[in-house]
């Protein structure tokens, strides 16, 4: 028997008919198959009346092959005696093959039916157990038809895909019972994906239940869950009033069960709460939005729902603002500009749709600008149960990020949400598992347009039109309001602009006096010649609970005497007036800063004496820092200092005390002699060291003592002549940069004991030769060799650097050859030979590279390719012009890659180059146009 099925691009045709049997003569089988398909309400088209006849009969029957969604062939002993049968299943190859592709011809029509008739009689063999056999048939002709009307639903756009990766998901697991979860945010559409994935395969269990709305049902009573208990054996058991336990009744059962909306362990542990309540074979199907209640009952698959893409989202939106899948004219941009702020939510956008929907462009503008400050209801209400249940710390850290931290960087929203008393790392991963947030490749914390929106109307809701009632500040003229009218109110809790901002002497002196409760300020200071002026002799009226201050082009030269900062974690005064902490000799104590950020400011002196906990401290180009005082019994807590450009400091004694220093800038300092900083032991802590832009000749012997240091960096020390051997035994070096060091003419012989080390970058000019122990470095995943211009050959074991992933070589203008080993680096995926004029081939081993993504050989020699190099399916190419791909017997491809030019202004014509996207030879030969490779690696240092 074989089923064939009405594909994707016919679904918009309408059937009259569920079911087409195609079969010869009386037989039994296929009268239980209909009634058995019958009882499922499936409607089938079967040909009782003339089955004596039917060799007479044509038209009916084809057309009803035509108008059938499912076709089913049972192929017996005599059909293919019978002329009709076999008209018959031409005709339902024809449809099934115009279906899937209209430029189909009669002859693969023919060869596909005939691999098709062939393919079924040897796999013939008498069915054993009829009864089994049909209902594997009925569960599969179910299964495709439920499929279908998915597909024809045009309002569950996308949906068909996102079903296929639950299903793969089940598939990919054979334990006895699966658990999985469905996580994404309210309104993304869990529920929706839950009850079709249910739909469509229900029919192969003994028993099923879905439960709805878990969340609100659990929590409308004392007995939530035992009721809930019940629904589910009344539904599997189909039996009323069961007062037995799910765990004692179900483990001799096959069930699916969706539980919808979850939102609390105790939910899962009461309706599921171990594998062996059930039988195996069993679904267990959990959605919510919460991805720790997953994680905390050890639900191991678990499928993200992933919002709708630009394209689907605009489909879906233009469906119900327009009625029609794309936008009509004159409407585009809108359309775009309503999806992007619905952020891929189908609820959102078919409430937007449908709101928009009939109206005229000022309605649409003024509907989306009103978006911006009150988000659609519905949507928000969907939001805001996600918000509801968070904890009291991370309601604060969500409002923080929708009004105020919105695309930062991790690093610094962690800084912030700790300065202010929360515990940060903690905070945005419970925000993330609740899909309130994401963190992106970048590592910055985002949040879409919707969240955001959400998040400010909380704020603002109850006080719309009263900024000074808001617990957070962020719009420009309603800050400058508030401070002018001196109408902060303990209220507000933070204050955040990242635009200059000018502030009058009666904003500066009052402005902040009555915020007692203000915790978080972040502002902006344009100063002119004039700002002095503006500003008088008043200084800021800062409040006590101020925990985080960050003010740019702070014009004060000191903090104010009123301000205790008892409570200050974080302050951040870059390019500001500030030449000392405090006015006078006596310095006020700072406990609890931890971060100070005095970024070219004019600072002169520092004890940070009086900062005892400070871990954190950038003075960078404080050109006017003539010390830093520390206590004679050292600073036990200080693990990051930037001294960079810090170039009128003289000593550097102090950096002894620094017990606990981790990262160490002295970039840019134009020093001689290499300070004095490295302890006569081996206990440093240091992991860190950036020296770049010195003059000193030599590094210390005594720098083998930083035995944990991981990242050295000492480019453009031009003075720089040779590494001591020490260096050799820094066992934890990861990261080793002497790009612009053009004095060093050679590397220490024995490079062995950085065993650790990853990246190794070499920018310098007077090198000849590499040591050969460079190539037991088993952990190197990136030499970069670019301008060695004295370089003459790489090491010829060089294929030993099994993890290596990038080698540059650029501009290296003596190198002959490549030696033959380097097919050997199975992990490369980056070579950059462009600029070795001298280098005339590659060896002939280079497809061997499967992993190879890019290769770039522009201003060399080399005119022929290795053929196997045209295997390589991902690999992007930078060559000259006319090249070509040369055989193992030294053989020219005559068929030359065709190569549009470059963006480069190259002198030479036969000098031209691209980049060339090979999938597979016959596709290089064929293409008459490439795309130029992104110019993503060009950062050497």
């Amino acid at each position: 028997m074989v089923a064939a099925s009405s594909s994707s691009t016919a679904l918009s045709k309408s059937f009259k008919y569920d079911v087409y049997l195609s079969f010869r003569g009386v037989d039994s089988f296929v009268d239980h198959l209909y009634h058995a398909l019958e009882q499922r309400d499936i409607y089938i088209f079967k040909d009782d009346q003339t089955l004596i006849l039917r060799e007479n009969v044509g038209p009916s029957l084809l057309k009803a092959i035509e108008e059938s969604k499912v076709i089913i062939i049972v192929f017996s002993t005599k059909y293919a005696s019978s002329s009709w049968c076999l008209r018959e299943l031409v005709k339902i190859m024809e449809c099934h093959n115009n279906n899937n592709n209209n430029n189909n011809n009669n002859n693969n029509n023919n060869n596909t039916t005939t691999k098709l008739f062939t393919r079924c009689f040897m796999m013939w063999i008498p069915v054993r157990n009829e009864a089994k056999f049909i209902t594997k048939i009925v569960q599969e002709i179910s299964f495709k038809l439920r499929f279908a009307s998915l597909r024809a639903n045009a309002n569950l756009l996308g949906m068909e895909a996102r079903v296929h990766k639950v299903l793969s998901l089940l598939e990919t697991s054979h334990g006895d019972v699966r658990m999985i979860g469905i996580w994404g945010i309210g309104g993304s559409g869990k529920t929706t994906l839950a009850r079709i994935v249910f739909d469509l395969i229900s029919t192969k269990f003994e028993g099923t239940s879905f439960v709805g709305n878990v969340r609100e049902f659990s929590s409308a009573s004392l007995y939530g869950l035992d009721l809930l208990q019940e629904k589910i054996l009344s539904d599997v058991l189909h039996r009323q009033s069961m007062e037995i336990k799910i765990r004692e009744r179900l483990r001799y059962r096959k069930v699916l069960i969706v539980l919808d909306d979850v939102d609390h362990i105790d939910q899962l542990e009461a309706l599921a709460g171990r594998p062996n309540w059930f039988s195996s074979g069993s679904i267990i199907i959990v959605t919510t939005r919460d991805k720790h209640v997953l994680l905390a009952h050890r639900v191991k698959l678990i499928h993200t729902v992933e919002l709708l893409s630009q394209e689907e989202a605009i489909c879906l939106f233009s469906r119900h603002a327009f009625g029609r899948d794309i936008p009509i004219q004159g409407y585009t941009e809108l359309a775009l500009e309503a999806v992007t702020y619905a952020a891929g939510l189908p609820l959102a956008i078919r409430v937007l749709g449908s709101s928009l929907c009939g109206k005229g462009k000022p309605e649409w503008k003024a509907a989306l600008e009103r978006l911006k400050t009150v988000p659609l209801m519905e949507a928000r209400k969907s939001l805001e149960l996600s918000y509801i249940n968070l904890e009291a710390d991370y309601k604060e850290a969500f409002l923080d990020v929708a009004c105020l931290l919105n695309g930062l960087p991790i690093d610094d929203v962690i800084r912030i949400t700790e300065s202010c008393g929360f515990y940060g790392t903690a905070a945005l991963r419970v925000l993330e598992q609740k899909s309130l947030i994401t963190i992106n490749d970048d590592q910055y914390v985002v949040m879409d347009p919707l969240k955001e929106a959400t998040g400010k109307e909380i704020v603002r809701h109850l006080h719309p039109n009263r900024p000074n009632k808001h617990s957070r500040l962020w719009i420009l003229k309603e800050i400058e309001c508030v401070l002018a009218e001196d109408m902060g109110s303990e209220a507000t809790k933070a204050i955040v602009v990242h635009s200059p901002v000018e502030l009058g002497s009666q904003v500066v002196t009052k402005g902040f006096g009555s915020m007692k409760e203000l915790r978080l300020l972040h502002l902006v200071s344009e100063i002119d010649d004039d700002y002095d002026v503006k500003i008088g002799q008043s200084s800021p009226d800062f409040p006590k609970a101020l925990r985080y201050l960050n003010w740019e082009g702070y014009p004060h030269v000191f903090l104010p005497k009123t301000f205790k900062a008892s409570n200050l974690v974080t302050l951040e005064m870059p390019y500001s007036r500030v030449t000392q902490l405090w006015e006078g000799e006596k310095q006020k104590v700072l406990n609890r800063l931890r971060f100070l950020d005095l970024r070219r400011s004019q600072l002169r002196t520092l004890d940070i004496g009086m900062t005892p906990n400070l871990e954190r401290l950038d003075l960078e180009d404080c050109d006017h820092l003539l010390e830093l005082d520390t206590p004679v019994g050292g600073q036990k807590t200080l693990v990051y200092l930037n001294l960079s450009g810090c170039s009128r400091i003289k000593s550097f004694m102090f950096i002894k005390r620094l017990e606990s220093l981790e990262v160490l800038s002295l970039s840019r300092l134009y020093l001689e002699g290499f300070p004095d900083i490295i302890p006569g032991h081996c206990n440093s802590r240091l992991l860190e060291l950036r020296f770049r832009h010195n003059n000193i000749e030599q590094l210390p012997s005594s720098i083998g003592n930083l035995k944990k240091l991981v990242h050295l960096d000492l480019c453009s020390c031009t003075r720089l002549t040779s590494l001591p051997e020490s260096i050799c035994g820094l066992g934890h070096l990861r990261n080793l940069k002497l790009s612009g060091c053009d004095w060093i003419e050679e590397l220490p012989e024995d490079l062995e004991g950085l065993e650790r080390l990853e990246k190794l970058s070499l920018s310098c000019a007077r090198i000849k030769h590499l040591p050969d122990s460079i190539c037991k470095l088993k952990c190197l995943k990136s030499l970069k060799l670019p301008f060695c211009r004295n370089l003459e050959k790489l090491p010829g074991d060089i294929g030993q650097l099994e993890c290596l992933e990038k080698l540059i070589l650029e501009k290296c203008i003596q190198v002959r050859d490549i030696p033959d080993s380097i097919c050997q680096l199975k992990s490369l995926k980056y070579l950059n030979i462009s600029g070795c004029s001298r280098v005339e081939k590659l060896p002939m081993e280079l497809g061997c590279l499967v992993n190879l993504e890019v290769l770039n050989v522009k201003g060399t020699r080399i005119r022929q390719l290795p053929l196997k190099v045209s295997s390589l399916m991902c690999l992007e190419i930078h060559a000259p012009k006319n090249i070509q791909f040369m055989s193992t017997l030294g053989n020219f491809d005559q068929r030359p890659m065709k190569m549009p030019r470059t963006s480069d202004d190259d002198t030479n014509a036969s000098d031209n180059s691209a980049a060339i996207p090979i999938q597979t030879q016959r596709a290089v030969r064929r293409s008459s146009r490439a795309s130029v490779m992104p110019t993503k690696y060009k950062d050497y240092v």
